[in-house]
């Protein structure tokens, strides 16, 4: 049996108007293909949640995605705001839910644990209790002070890239962890982009890396570079130039348009996508070789 479907059909499979899409990652790994398969079958009303919404969902919410975001932190990172999803909730046309990273991360380990909340520590961002009435504060029954609790966060849908993955659904994924872990044990449906589709004894190798297992994956999809413009460890750079160019894009409506046609609506996948960047951004988004040392895993 294989997991394995076209991006197109896992979206068209599992991803429903109104549903709540987690599109993990943190820093690389960020799954624009997916993004953008979704905008370009039109999915409306979604709630978007993600620690760091980034420009993934800058661009959902421009094509008219989203009716709400729950989120810890917003930005361009290293650039600036997000000035689509900032000028939405200032307008009023889009719903908001803010935590800390914390915050987010401790919804995600409640819903994949099965319990209804989780406690944690009082934090200094006593402003966001005040404008989420989602935080509370209960009596530790130990007695001690005060504790911080936040509801559980179960997606309906996960989508995780990675570096490798079996037609499974057993996924590797190094470098910068995110929440992928989290988010996918907690969404009640798993899309799994990936830059290879390896054999099962690949992931077999190294048992340490596999941090998503197959049981609870719905759909496998092999789509090399979809992570652009971030970066997939060992396979492409972050596009720097993208995420400052973005910046001026979102300027304007008009130009926001002029893009989603062009770079969404304008390709039919991301291998087309990413032949249109060019050979010049290609090479220049080249990776050389790090290999770490080789684990001894040893043998009965």
């Amino acid at each position: 049996m294989t997991k394995l479907t076209t991006l197109k059909q896992a979206v068209a499979d599992f991803v429903k108007d109104g549903d709540i899409v987690y599109a993990a990652g943190f820093t690389h790994l960020i799954p624009f293909a997916a993004g953008h398969e979704i905008i370009r079958q039109g999915r409306k009303n979604l709630i978007l949640a993600r620690a760091t919404p980034d420009l993934i969902y800058d661009q959902m919410v421009a094509a008219g995605c989203a009716k709400k975001v729950i989120f810890s932190y917003m930005g361009n990172p290293g650039v600036g705001s997000l000035r689509i999803v900032r000028s939405a909730l200032e307008k009023g046309e889009l719903e908001w839910e803010e935590y800390s990273h914390f915050g987010m991360i401790t919804r995600l380990q409640a819903g994949a644990a099965g319990l209804p909340f989780l406690p944690m520590n009082q934090t200094g961002a006593t402003d966001l209790e005040k404008s989420n009435p989602q935080i509370k504060r209960i009596p530790d029954p130990y007695g001690g002070k005060d504790v911080i609790v936040v509801p559980a966060l179960n997606p309906d849908v996960a989508i995780v890239h990675v570096q490798r993955a079996d037609k499974n659904g057993n996924a590797h994924l190094w470098g910068i962890i995110g929440e992928q872990k989290e988010a996918a044990f907690a969404a009640k449906k798993v899309i799994l982009t990936a830059e290879e589709i390896v054999d099962e004894s690949v992931i077999r190798s190294d048992p340490n890396r596999t941090m998503i297992p197959a049981n609870i994956v719905d759909a496998v999809c092999h789509v090399p570079f979809a992570s652009h413009p971030s970066y997939s460890q060992g396979y492409y750079d972050r596009d720097n130039e993208f995420y400052l160019a973005w910046d001026k894009i979102s300027e304007s409506q008009d130009s926001v348009k002029a893009y989603l046609d062009e770079w969404v609506f304008g390709v039919k996948d991301r291998e087309e996508y990413w032949q249109k960047l060019g050979a010049e951004k290609r090479e220049q988004l080249k990776v050389v070789s790090a290999l770490s040392e080789p684990v001894n895993y040893g043998k009965y």
